[in-house]
């Protein structure tokens, strides 16, 4: 029997390295507003500070986290396609990977909830729909992993050219969108596709997504490799963002901007500029990181940090609430002001601490509960209640993700936990 080779701990680093990036970027993101020591509001970042925009450059890492996931998953994929084994069940362990905890967390929402609802609890209203937001990087995720036996089907075939087709046809999109009536038009592009409403433009919101996921099958298959090469996609992906923003396209890679324009609300084709710099980045650290992760120190970190990846994406926006309470009573100035206003990074290092210190212990507690929730194996092969489950749990997290915490986590909740009970019937076998 041969031995298995060691796991290649590089993908999980990037994942971690991405999570936690996504997890203090949303913390320092959201600004607190008090009024007489208490909390009656809250602020995003961007919608006080144009500048921030240029910051989102570097803490938009969502299109890091589905390049690498697709590089880890091309192997196992193509490897089911050579033998006609089915992808369907590979999907539904997936699904019900993210459906279980997102059970869990959707449930405690709804319990923070009604609670608030008749205690007069005033702490949820300003932090109602941000404790949802983020489960669309869930959504987005699901469906482009549903198409992932496509991608390396698309690899195998068309290589790179696979990667160019999409840019290409998302290029097709926002054109269209823009509906350019002469070559002046093209200069700002930009300007015309995000000044006519989204359209024809969420076709991008699958189209884009697909784009890493692409370029991570084709860095899998080794198609592309080395630090001069990602010196190079670091130098387009600055290029490209320059172009893109000075035709009109939002500074913003993440929510919207003071004029309400959004670079994500559809995906543009600017925020394609944010995936070249990140997978040349990937290029770049890949020697040296290595070598780091090749001391047991620095490859326990990385295991560490894997296993708290899905809880602690799902339950770090729920600690802004008593990071927030903790706030209030000892008298920390967690709302320090505008940007460029004495105390205002002072005030982003005391949130950060007081979220930090929060989440902690929610982690604990969680992490125990989902480690001893029993994982049942397939046993059978109908792919309706996949289907069916599937489609539960996009459901679910659409209305979570529309309507917030109330009454969206509760409505959301029964299609989640639906979702769950579906696919637990045929997961994928471990």
């Amino acid at each position: 029997m041969s031995e298995q080779p060691p796991r290649d701990r590089y993908p999980d680093a990037l994942r971690a390295g991405a999570l936690l990036v996504v997890v203090f970027g949303h913390w320092i993101a959201t600004l607190p507003r008090l009024e007489g020591g208490r909390l009656v509001g809250t602020e995003h970042m961007l919608q006080v500070w144009a500048p921030a925009g240029l910051l989102t450059w570097m803490v938009q890492v969502v299109p890091l986290f589905v390049f690498v996931s697709a590089a880890v998953s091309a192997e196992g994929v193509d490897r089911r396609l050579r033998q006609g084994a089915d992808q369907l069940h590979w999907w539904a362990g997936r699904a019900l990977g993210l459906a279980r905890p997102t059970v869990t967390y959707l449930a405690a929402l709804t319990a923070f909830a009604l609670i608030a609802q008749f205690t007069g609890g005033r702490l949820l209203g300003p932090f109602n729909h941000s404790l949802t937001v983020h489960l669309w990087f869930l959504i987005m995720l699901l469906t482009v992993q549903a198409l992932l036996p496509l991608s390396v089907c698309a690899d195998r075939r068309f290589g790179l050219g696979a990667v160019f087709g999409l840019i290409a046809l998302a290029a097709l999109i926002d054109l269209t969108r823009a509906g350019p009536r002469s070559l002046t038009d093209l200069l700002k592009l930009g300007e015309l596709v995000t000044s006519a409403g989204g359209g024809i433009g969420w076709l991008n919101a699958l189209v884009v997504w697909l784009v890493p996921q692409q370029l991570g099958i084709a860095w899998k298959q080794g198609r592309f490799s080395g630090a001069w090469v990602g010196l190079g996609l670091v130098m387009v992906g600055l290029t490209w963002l320059a172009a893109t923003t000075s035709s009109g396209y939002p500074l913003a890679m993440v929510g919207a901007d003071l004029e309400g324009n959004s670079n994500l609300l559809p995906p543009t084709l600017a925020l394609i500029g944010v995936m070249w710099i990140q997978v040349g980045a990937v290029l770049l650290c890949e020697r040296p990181a290595r070598a780091v992760l090749r001391l047991r120190h620095a490859a326990g970190t990385v295991v560490f940090l894997g296993a708290l990846g899905m809880p602690l994406y799902l339950w770090h926006k729920l600690a802004e609430l008593p990071a927030a309470w903790v706030g209030e009573r000892i008298g920390a100035p967690i709302d320090a002001g505008l940007p460029g206003e004495p105390g205002f990074w002072t005030g982003r290092l005391w949130w950060l601490g007081l979220c930090s210190l929060m989440v902690a212990p929610v982690l604990a507690v969680v992490v125990w509960f989902e480690m001893r929730r029993r994982r049942e194996v397939a046993q059978a092969q109908n792919p309706i209640p996949i289907v069916a489950g599937g489609l539960a749990l996009l459901s679910g997290l659409v209305v979570s993700l529309a309507l917030g915490t109330v009454p969206g986590a509760l409505v959301g909740l029964i299609g989640v936990a639906a979702a769950s009970w579906l696919l637990r019937l045929h997961p994928q076998t471990r």
